[in-house]
């Protein structure tokens, strides 16, 4: 890969990474909720399941989806009701306690798994093979995978960070209430484009 090519991917990987999408407003909505600490095991399965994502795609699992184009409209159908299912999670948060939620965010787990499910995980990595990967060799796909871990962790911990700054604007249960329910409502209209596709 050129050193023009490897600018535009980390560009790429960077805009991408901090533009808002479900990863990312979930995170906020960790951060304001748990906090930095409690929310670590999420950021890392974000940033780390992207990743192993980015390198099975590259390594052919894109192609299984070429060729069997029903895996898509099931992606579709098991992404629309965990995101529904998440968006709930995030409006109903278990009472705070102590200043802070008593509930569980995400695991690591969890959040790896998510990345499966998450229409812009998918649509960002089927872009980066096809335009910084095209020939699937596995040098250039393992390339690919390690610019967006390099990039996304960072990134997506940003989210937290600044879900943390907002928990000093969001102290009384109704404004809480009401931040919790708009991150719902956003992670819902993320959904759009999964459905009409």
């Amino acid at each position: 890969m050129t050193q023009d090519l490897l600018l535009a991917l980390v560009g790429f990987a960077l805009v991408t990474s901090l533009t808002p999408g479900p990863n990312n407003l979930m995170l906020m909505a960790s951060g304001v909720n748990f906090g930095v600490r409690r929310t670590m095991p999420h950021m890392l399965g974000v940033g780390i399941g992207f990743t192993v994502m980015i390198a099975l795609m590259g390594l052919g699992l894109s192609q299984a989806f070429e060729r069997f184009p029903v895996l898509h409209q099931i992606l579709a159908v098991v992404a629309a009701i965990y995101m529904a299912w998440l968006a709930w999670k995030i409006a109903h948060p278990a009472p705070p306690g102590d200043g802070e939620a008593s509930g569980n965010p995400m695991s690591f787990l969890q959040a790896a798994a998510f990345q499966w499910v998450n229409p812009k995980a998918w649509s960002m990595a089927l872009t980066a093979i096809a335009a910084y990967a095209p020939g699937t060799g596995i040098g250039e796909v393992i390339l690919v995978a390690l610019v967006f871990g390099v990039v996304n962790l960072p990134s997506v911990s940003l989210w937290t960070v600044l879900g943390t700054q907002m928990r000093r604007l969001l102290r009384t249960p109704r404004v809480l209430d009401i931040f919790n329910w708009t991150m719902a409502t956003l992670l819902l209209v993320s959904l759009i484009p999964v459905l009409l596709a």
